[in-house]
């Protein structure tokens, strides 16, 4: 740790970065409406490029298959039964699911475009190499902020040369490039112009291609959202913000199943920055006793009209962490079932960290044979604070009833490579020296209506986030992670 007495770097150059930080959105919004960034680290993590490109492959390929299960429902609502019986939330995501699609021509001719907007969590293992962490496919949100933090250490190579060489994990790497929000942005416009071309002559002609968020109300996050707003915006498409509660009032259908938003016109893109937690769908202003049904009908309502969607109720039941499991399970042959070839389902099974469901069975073998720390226990829940580690597993499998078996999965614990070199991380513009760092890398990619829409193959950029080894939480919100970069080494 550092102290007040000998900083590692001179407070001028932290309260600096710090300012350029907010100056260019990496922040987060405060009750007051005042800001504060984000936590960063000074300077990038190191990553071999052999590693980096192996996941540059495989990414696509991930959302490939997604995308196919997504849209393969009688699939997911036979996988996911038990999953949905022993999950309040997941449970009500199938019921809708199944008002969507539950009828052969929903399942054939939905309405909705799916618009997979995916972020794919990495952990590079120190022995078992990178492997899949989870699935992202709703509110899959900081692509800004990725490239952001690269820009910020380029700001910081750039200005303070010699802060940055003493505190680069490897001082001959190169920066990774990083265009997450242009290619996410790229994509959005993309389907959106689809959507609006389907229409040519309508009464909405001459309106703008409409970008509608769905968003969280009192948000924090709103600055990464913005960045994305902005982006849009310089293609020519209008951003538009709601909450759910504010859409199951506003929201209207037009002429061929167009979506119309009161006092905007015809909506071409709903994407989703909520509805992935129960309390993004209560609203207790409403004064309404079925408040959660109204605005989960709002979202259905939404997959009811031609517009592109993410997350679709489908991509986010592909999306789980009983899907993950399911899939890491299934045989790679298996996966010529949605269009994969055996070449491709051996390259994803190579990045599937192995799983096991829970069960009478599997609770006993863990109790008496596994090696307990080589295992994490994770819920559905999606965000930090769903994960349990070591013994507390012992506990929690104790306390749970065989009902709430299937809302549960076993999963290899991944332990990273550490920082090589100790850094700083700056958190409220004060800076602590970080020894054991360990990063996660998320990376974006983007298809719509099964195809890729950026200009990298479908690949849209990456998010670093790093936390010291021994916190079990790395999320920038919900736990002790940092925004990092990412450079090269041969």
């Amino acid at each position: 740790m550092n102290t007040q007495h000998s900083p590692l770097i001179p407070q001028q150059i932290i309260e600096d970065v710090c300012e350029w930080a907010i100056m260019h959105g990496i922040a987060f919004r405060n009750a007051d409406n005042s800001a504060r960034h984000c936590p960063f680290s000074i300077a990038p993590m190191a990553m071999e490029r052999e590693v980096y490109r192996h996941l540059l492959n495989v990414t696509p390929l991930l959302t490939k298959l997604i995308h196919a299960v997504s849209e393969d429902h009688d699939f997911l609502q036979a996988s996911l039964s038990s999953m949905a019986n022993a999950d309040p939330f997941f449970g009500s995501l199938m019921a809708l699911h199944q008002q969507a699609h539950g009828t052969t021509s929903n399942r054939l001719n939905p309405a909705r475009q799916p618009l997979l907007l995916m972020r794919t969590d990495f952990m590079d293992d120190r022995y078992h190499g990178a492997k899949v962490i989870e699935f992202n496919g709703i509110a899959a949100g900081m692509g800004p902020f990725g490239q952001r933090a690269a820009q910020l250490h380029n700001y910081v190579q750039q200005q303070w040369p010699n802060t940055y060489q003493q505190w680069v994990e490897e001082g001959s790497a190169t920066p990774a490039d990083n265009h997450g929000m242009e290619q996410l942005a790229l994509a959005i416009t993309t389907a959106a112009r689809a959507i609006k071309a389907e229409f040519s002559g309508d009464e909405y002609t001459e309106q703008k291609p409409t970008f509608l968020m769905v968003v969280q109300k009192d948000e924090d996050n709103v600055y990464d959202q913005h960045l994305l707003e902005v982006e849009l915006q310089k293609h020519g498409i209008r951003t538009v913000r709601r909450t759910f509660a504010q859409l199951s009032t506003q929201l209207s259908s037009g002429n061929n199943q167009r979506l119309l938003l009161e006092n905007i016109g015809a909506i071409d893109v709903v994407y989703l920055r909520a509805g992935y937690q129960h309390s993004d769908y209560c609203a207790p202003e409403l004064d309404e006793s079925v408040c959660c049904q109204a605005l989960s009908q709002t979202r259905l309502r939404i997959e009811q009209h031609r517009v592109a969607v993410n997350a679709t109720f489908s991509q986010q039941l592909a999306t789980s962490k009983s899907m993950q499991m399911l899939l890491t399970m299934m045989p790679a042959k298996e996966y010529a079932r949605w269009g994969l070839n055996l070449d491709e389902a051996q390259l994803i099974k190579s990045v599937l960290a192995e799983m096991k469901p829970v069960s009478t069975k599997t609770i006993e073998w863990f109790k008496t044979e596994a090696k307990q720390d080589e295992w994490v226990l994770k819920n559905q829940g999606e965000g930090g604070g769903h994960c349990i580690f070591g013994a507390a597993i012992n506990d929690k499998l104790n306390t749970l009833l065989p009902q709430e078996y299937d809302a549960w999965a076993l999963m290899q614990r991944l332990y990273p490579h550490e920082r090589e070199t100790p850094t700083v991380a700056v958190r409220d513009s004060q800076q602590t020296l970080v020894k054991d760092l360990v990063s996660e890398i998320g990376l974006f990619t983007a298809y719509f209506n099964g195809e890729p829409v950026t200009e990298f193959e479908g690949y849209a950029g990456y998010l670093i986030r790093s936390k010291p080894a021994s916190e079990n939480e790395g999320g920038i919100h919900s736990g002790k992670g940092i925004l990092d970069s990412l450079t090269l080494v041969d």
